[in-house]
């Protein structure tokens, strides 16, 4: 459909000299360094460089390395917990601005819910450590529920624009006539609105655990001495001495954000 409208035209951006080599430069920028990494995580030798054979030792290193288990595992952890809160949050909070009348300030409420996505995550990072100092300092409580709390902060509008994308191109029709027929608010939220919106829902979820589980900068900022999630323990490893081993961890990273895509998709694909 749209060859053939740009061709009623008189233009089409495939026939532009250049197009195809530039199109092909862009995806080989894309991909070409993922490919490479991908490749090196199975080098037999400890360079990252050098390629000395191939070899499944650097997975198995990773797999039996106390530190990356114990990293891991929290990172699940906090991205699992922080995914469906955020998930959960931000259908409110979408709900709460698409199925209601137009009121002053609609906006402006708009525009807070997806402040994150505005500031840089450097003066997020700061400003929740500023914040969790002073709430530390208060109570002497020193666990988990602070980077938590900051994930699920940082992941609401991720997790919000999904969902509000999907309420937005709802059919109200099914909503309407349920009242029509004497249906509670919450009744017709639970067998229709909440049916229709689940794609919406789980692709949120999705996006929201991704973040969290790639985030670096305010998970260095927030956490406590001992929880190192598993971005946090392949900086520190970083800055010490580079080993395929951080190749196969990055690796396993790209498998479980494909996996996660491609259920996605199919998921999407087997409710339409």
């Amino acid at each position: 459909m749209a060859d053939t409208t740009s061709d009623s035209f008189g233009f089409s951006v495939r026939r532009l000299p250049g197009f195809t080599a530039l199109a092909i430069a862009c995806y080989a920028m894309l991909y070409a360094p993922i490919m490479a990494l991908v490749a090196y995580s199975f080098n037999a030798g400890s360079s990252i460089a050098v390629w000395e054979g191939f070899s499944l030792h650097w997975y198995g290193a990773a797999w039996q390395n106390e530190k990356v288990q114990e990293a891991t595992i929290l990172s699940l952890l906090v991205a699992t917990v922080s995914s469906i809160s955020a998930t959960i949050l931000a259908s409110m909070a979408a709900l709460g601005t698409t199925r209601i009348r137009p009121y002053k300030g609609l906006t402006a409420i708009y525009a807070m819910i997806n402040q994150p996505l505005m500031v840089p995550e450097i003066v997020t990072a700061v400003a929740l450590l500023i914040v969790f100092a002073i709430i530390k300092s208060t109570t002497g409580y020193q666990g988990l529920i602070y980077l938590i709390s900051a994930h699920t902060a940082f992941c609401i509008p991720f997790a919000y624009l999904p969902i509000r994308a999907r309420l937005e191109s709802m059919d109200l029709s099914l909503e309407v006539a349920a009242a029509d027929l004497y249906a509670t608010p919450l009744r017709t939220f639970k067998l229709i609105t909440l049916p229709l919106l689940w794609p919406g829902i789980i692709a949120g979820m999705m996006l929201a655990f991704v973040i969290s589980l790639d985030d670096v900068v305010i998970t260095e900022f927030v956490k406590a001495p001992g929880q190192d999630t598993l971005p946090t323990y392949m900086l520190g490893q970083l800055r010490r001495v580079i080993t395929p081993e951080i190749h196969a961890i990055s690796t396993a990273l790209l498998s479980i954000s494909i996996i996660m895509v491609s259920i996605f998709f199919l998921l999407n694909r087997k409710k339409s």
